[in-house]
């Protein structure tokens, strides 16, 4: 099968087409013939750095969106045919970058008939993030308030969405020239991070999502309610975090995104309802991964990139 694989870290130049064995279905595995397949902020930084894979060489990718090939020994959810979406098992199930991948068969749903595979490559990793913060740790509620940064970013775009299904009031935080895109997924104001502080505009909020970090998480914290929750994507670099947190009576989680089959179960569920959907700002065939890597780096992207295969 051909591959985008790498032998060395370093800039989207070290990416290259690879022919490589078919993978083959272990116990309780399904083999996937990629259809298209997203790409996220993750694939860079281990690209560069190997983050927290060391190994190399290295096929990059956990989006996935496919046909069953072939089906490992005690599967019964899947038979060879079905179309499914999924997201590998994060970080060390990686190498959906190719015309072939093998994963947990649990790790994977049917893909919604509703979109087609670019739309369903681009949802797994990001949505199950976002799921995952705005359901499953901060369990928001109808009503409630919730504050999404880098709400046009491919976690924001789809977090909004999801916080709106669950019935609250979203605030966005996006540069100027997003705010009418942020408001087209449903959220109730869009604050230019740009132009202000936030917490001039924003009080009293039971979520916050932050994916940046850094002043951003540490500033967050001024604008929960007691009984809030700070969900970050990324560690913390404050030390003084906990007794700050203490203090309001708001409580700060980290999250890595897990594989998680009810989760892509949930999301399938908000696709085929048209209350979920992706923004696709880019489309390159696998052979240019380089491209969509350098392109993605530029961090002026709006949603998510997607590869696809023939």
């Amino acid at each position: 099968m051909r591959a985008i694989s790498q032998d060395v870290h370093g800039t989207p130049e070290v990416l290259k087409e690879a022919v490589l064995p078919r993978p083959v279905p272990g116990p309780s595995q399904i083999l996937v013939a990629v259809r298209a397949a997203g790409m996220n902020p993750t694939d860079w930084k281990h690209r560069e750095s190997g983050l927290f894979l060391g190994r190399l060489p290295l096929v990059l990718g956990w989006d996935v969106s496919g046909v069953v090939e072939a089906v490992g020994f005690g599967v019964t959810l899947f038979k060879p045919g079905d179309e499914v979406f999924g997201m590998l098992p994060y970080p060390h199930g990686v190498g959906s970058h190719a015309e072939y991948v093998t994963g947990p068969a649990r790790a994977f749903a049917h893909k919604p008939a509703e979109v087609d595979h670019v739309q369903a490559g681009a949802l797994p990793l990001a949505a199950l993030t976002a799921y995952q913060a705005v359901v499953d740790t901060a369990s928001v509620t109808a009503g409630q308030r919730v504050l999404i940064h880098a709400a046009a970013g491919g976690v924001g775009h789809l977090a909004v969405q999801i916080a709106k299904a669950r019935g609250a009031y979203v605030i966005g935080t996006a540069s100027a020239p997003k705010h009418d895109f942020v408001r087209s997924l449903g959220a109730d104001e869009v604050v230019d991070y740009r132009a202000a502080d936030f917490r001039e505009a924003v009080q009293d909020v039971d979520m916050v999502l932050d994916t940046l970090s850094g002043d951003t998480r540490a500033r967050s914290l001024d604008v929960l309610r007691p009984g809030g929750v700070l969900v970050s994507l990324l560690p913390g670099t404050d030390p003084d975090e906990p007794a700050r947190a203490a203090a309001r009576g708001v409580r700060v989680e980290t999250l890595l995104v897990e594989a998680d089959q009810a989760g892509m179960r949930a999301v399938a569920e908000l696709v085929a309802s048209g209350a979920l959907r992706a923004h696709v700002e880019a489309v390159f065939p696998l052979v240019e991964a380089a491209r969509a890597h350098a392109l993605g780096e530029t961090g002026r992207t709006t949603g998510k990139i997607v590869l696809t295969v023939p």
